[in-house]
């Protein structure tokens, strides 16, 4: 019988891996990639797609026609747990699969707390396609009347989703909106002074609002509710407060890091089970635990390629190196970025252009792949 390699997930770190489904394929081994649609939206993107600088079709990657035409087979479905003994992969549909070789890259998502999960006010900034969804409704709201948006979140999401809310509406030239972004106690407090004046500067002149009175206690479709105790109306959410790997480890009984990640070793290899690989968010690296940014995950791409081939011809693997400290740059809508590398910060068109270049080229590499 064949051996079997399942991917879990079409994501940044198995964009490499699908180019190459072929090979695997010729090699006589069997590939399946199960994933929850069709298309895999690039995150770098999202935010741009909000403010309506990319179009959806521009920033999306056809991950079932790429695996199906080099012979692999596609699943449209959702991974809700594994038995890493029984080597067996059970999805939402109820199906199930076993596999020799199995990698993850299940990406993350946005725990949504106190809000309602099913509103058509308050949404999550992942999946991107629901960014997709909100970028419509807004359009029609704003020509509808002046309404409050609500961003939750203190972190870079909520600074580019704030931002590309700005753009889109004075695009759609109907009402603009008061923007407000709840951001706990400190917003952006990871990042260096320096990129928070930046943006306070770009967001004052633009009228968006900080409030950095405390954390959220509460989320209703037209209220916010602070800890303090604090109340302001809203008219739409969004929820950017950070992103969480996957469940599906916890469900599986799988070794997890203290963000309930799948823990992996040096090879990107489950810590107990070594024919199990992942990559992406959804993983935890316990040599030297890595910011959820997708610059690690395009770094993760070659050897996640080697090292499942590697698994499946018996041969050696090879280590992953983060590498060293990696290129930041924030969308914040108007065509305007901040960059940071090292301790270099600046900020403007430039850096929105650096961005878009990078980001570009990224997406369009591997949409050649689906002309192929």
């Amino acid at each position: 019988m064949r051996k079997h390699l399942v991917l879990v997930g079409g994501g940044h770190a198995h964009m490499v891996t699908l180019e190459n489904i072929s090979r695997f394929v010729e090699r006589g081994y069997k590939v399946t990639v199960i994933a929850p649609a069709v298309h895999h939206y690039y995150s770098g993107m999202g935010p741009g797609m909000l403010g309506n600088t990319y179009t959806p079709e521009e920033i999306r990657f056809a991950t079932k026609q790429v695996v199906t035409q080099q012979g692999g087979g596609f699943i449209k479905d959702r991974v809700t747990r594994i038995d890493p003994d029984k080597k067996l992969v059970f999805t939402q549909a109820g199906n199930q699969f076993d596999y020799d070789v199995l990698s993850f890259n299940a990406g993350s998502y946005v725990p949504m707390g106190s809000a309602l999960e099913d509103s058509e006010t308050i949404y999550p900034v992942k999946p991107i396609e629901r960014l997709m969804e909100a970028s419509e409704r807004l359009k029609l709201m704003f020509r509808e009347k002046a309404c409050t948006i609500s961003v939750v979140g203190g972190g870079p999401s909520s600074a580019e989703v704030a931002g590309n809310v700005w753009q889109l509406a004075r695009q759609a030239k109907g009402y603009l909106p008061k923007i407000r972004i709840f951001a706990g106690k400190k917003f952006m407090a990871r990042f260096p002074e320096a990129i928070r004046q930046r943006i306070f500067s770009v967001f004052r002149r633009r009228d968006i609002e900080i409030i950095e009175a405390g954390y959220v206690k509460t989320v209703g479709e037209d209220k916010i509710t602070l800890e303090t105790g604090d109340t302001f109306d809203t008219d739409f959410v969004f929820m950017a407060l950070g992103v969480k790997p996957s469940a599906l480890f916890e469900a599986s009984g799988l070794p997890m890091g203290p963000d309930k990640g799948l823990r992996v070793n040096q090879y990107l290899q489950s810590v107990a089970y070594p024919e199990i690989f992942g990559g992406g968010d959804c993983i935890y690296f316990e040599n030297q635990p890595l910011d959820k940014v997708g610059v690690y995950a395009v770094r993760q791409n070659p050897v996640l390629l080697h090292n499942l081939m590697a698994s499946l011809d018996g041969k050696q693997l090879e280590p992953f190196d983060p590498g060293p400290d990696y290129l930041l740059i924030f969308n914040l809508g108007g065509r305007t970025g901040i960059l940071r590398k090292n301790k270099f910060v600046f900020g403007g068109r430039l850096a929105f252009m650096i961005k878009d270049y990078i980001d570009q080229k990224f997406i369009r590499r591997f949409q050649a792949i689906e002309k192929i």
